[in-house]
C-alpha cells in the first residue's frame, strides 16, 4: 500500500438509495473528511426522500464473509456499525470485529429499522447490547436507544438515562455520546468512565433533516481513524455536521439532506456566519458560534 493512502474505514449498514443515510451517507462523509470508506451491507431499503416502503436484511453469513475478505485485504483504521436489522447479523458482526480489538469501533444503532418478518426487534436489541456494545469505542445514541441497550427486555423496569449510560460504560463501552433530539437545540453530551466529558449545543435546522445521526457518527469515525482523540473528534464532528446541515438541500419531495461537501462552496458560509456569538464555558474551545461546550466533569451517579 502507498504510504500516502488515506485511512480506510469499514462501514456496516443499510443501503439507502437516496444517499441521505446509511452506507451511502457514510461514504460521502468519510470521503469529505479524508478517509477511504469500504462497505459491508446488512440490508437494503426501498425508499425515496419522503418515506421507506420496505427494508430487507441480508444473510448473516454473507455479511461476515464480505467483512473478512476486506479485512484480509486492507488495513482497517476504524469500524462504523449502523443499522444491523437482525440479531444474527449483529452477532456475525460482533464475532468479526472481536478479532480486531485494537481498531476503534463506532456504534450508531438504528432500532427504527429491523426486519420484523425475520426476527423480533427485542432480539435485535439484546444481541447488540450483549455482543456489540461491550466492544464499542464510542456509542452514538439518543435516549430511546440508550435505554433499550441498557435494558433490552421490554418487560423489565426501564432505567433512567443516567443509569443506562453508567451501565453501558461499566460493561465495556469506552465513550457514550448521548443525543437529545427533543429540543429546539441539538444537545449532545459525551460521557466516559469518569462521567461527563463535554456537552455541546447547536441550533437545529427548521427543516426535516435526513441522515444527521449517520453523518455525525461517520464524521467521528473518520476523525478517530485519523488518530484524533475521542473528545476532540466529537467536537470537530459536531461542527462538521452543523455546517453540512446549514448547507442542506432538498433533492426530492421529502426531507433535506446534509451537504457533506459544503466546504467545496468556498467561503460563502463563513461569510454568512460571521458575527454570531459563540457560547462556551471552555476558554480553550475553538468551537465556532452555534456550537458550544456547556459543561464538563459532572460525574454520573
Amino acid at each position: 500500500m502507498a504510504n500516502d493512502s488515506p485511512p480506510i474505514v469499514l462501514c456496516f449498514g443499510v443501503s439507502d438509495p437516496t444517499s441521505a443515510s446509511g452506507i451511502q451517507a457514510d461514504l460521502l462523509t468519510l470521503a469529505s473528511m479524508g478517509c477511504h470508506g469500504v462497505t459491508v451491507l446488512t440490508g437494503y431499503a426501498v425508499r425515496d426522500s419522503a418515506s421507506a416502503d420496505e427494508i430487507t436484511a441480508l444473510d448473516p453469513d454473507a455479511v461476515a464473509n464480505q467483512a473478512r475478505m476486506l479485512l484480509e485485504d486492507m488495513p482497517i483504521a476504524a469500524f462504523k456499525v449502523g443499522a444491523t436489522l437482525r440479531a444474527e447479523i449483529a452477532s456475525a458482526i460482533a464475532e468479526v470485529v472481536a478479532d480486531y480489538d485494537d481498531v476503534p469501533l463506532i456504534l450508531s444503532p438504528d432500532f427504527t429499522m429491523d426486519d420484523e418478518h425475520v426476527l423480533s426487534a427485542d432480539e435485535l436489541r439484546e444481541s447488540i447490547a450483549e455482543l456489540l456494545a461491550p466492544q464499542t469505542t464510542l456509542l452514538v445514541a439518543d435516549a430511546s436507544a440508550l435505554l433499550q441497550l441498557a435494558q433490552p427486555d421490554p418487560d423489565a423496569e426501564a432505567p433512567s438515562q443516567e443509569d443506562a449510560i453508567s451501565h453501558l460504560l461499566s460493561h465495556g463501552c469506552e465513550y457514550v455520546l448521548a443525543i437529545d433530539g427533543t429540543t429546539q437545540q441539538a444537545i449532545n453530551t459525551l460521557y466516559g468512565e469518569d462521567g461527563q466529558i463535554r456537552q455541546d449545543a447547536w441550533e437545529r435546522s427548521p427543516n426535516r433533516m435526513l441522515g444527521v445521526n449517520d453523518t455525525l457518527a461517520a464524521a467521528i469515525t473518520a476523525l478517530l481513524a485519523n488518530g484524533i482523540e475521542a473528545p476532540e473528534a466529537v467536537r470537530e464532528a459536531q461542527e462538521y455536521v452543523f455546517q453540512a446541515s446549514r448547507s442542506a438541500f432538498r433533492p426530492g419531495m421529502g426531507g433535506y439532506v446534509p451537504d457533506r461537501f459544503f466546504w467545496a462552496k468556498g467561503d460563502e458560509l463563513k461569510g454568512e456566519n460571521e458575527g454570531e456569538d459563540a457560547e462556551s464555558s471552555d476558554p480553550e474551545s475553538d468551537i465556532p458560534a452555534r456550537s458550544r461546550d456547556i459543561g464538563s466533569g459532572d460525574a454520573l451517579h
